[in-house]
């Protein structure tokens, strides 16, 4: 699903145009980035949670020449399913092989 299918069911489900829903859609990513930047976990029951993890520099190869090149640390986001969210996509896994 992309950005804009994501705005035209909100705006379906809500009653809602596509410039308003677009607007709600952009609030949210805004509002996880900024809660990541902040270094802030995200927990959305039901769904799962998202964070920053901090990866550590390392040394890796350039895949092109075969040199060692060093690779900085940096802080990448990070997302963990929740529990109902796994039982849902597992039961519809189920049904689609039972089906």
């Amino acid at each position: 699903m992309t950005k804009a299918e994501l705005v035209e069911e909100v705006a379906r489900a809500a009653e809602l145009t596509k410039k308003d829903s677009e607007v709600i859609v952009d609030e949210v990513f805004k509002n996880i980035i900024q809660s990541l930047n902040r270094g802030e976990k995200i927990e959305l029951r039901g769904f799962g949670s998202f964070r920053v993890r901090k990866r550590d520099a390392r040394r890796g190869r350039n895949p092109k020449t075969g040199d060692p090149v060093d690779i900085p640390a940096k802080r990448v986001p990070y997302f963990k399913p929740g529990k109902e969210l796994k039982e849902l996509i597992n039961d519809k896994v189920e049904e689609q092989a039972a089906g």
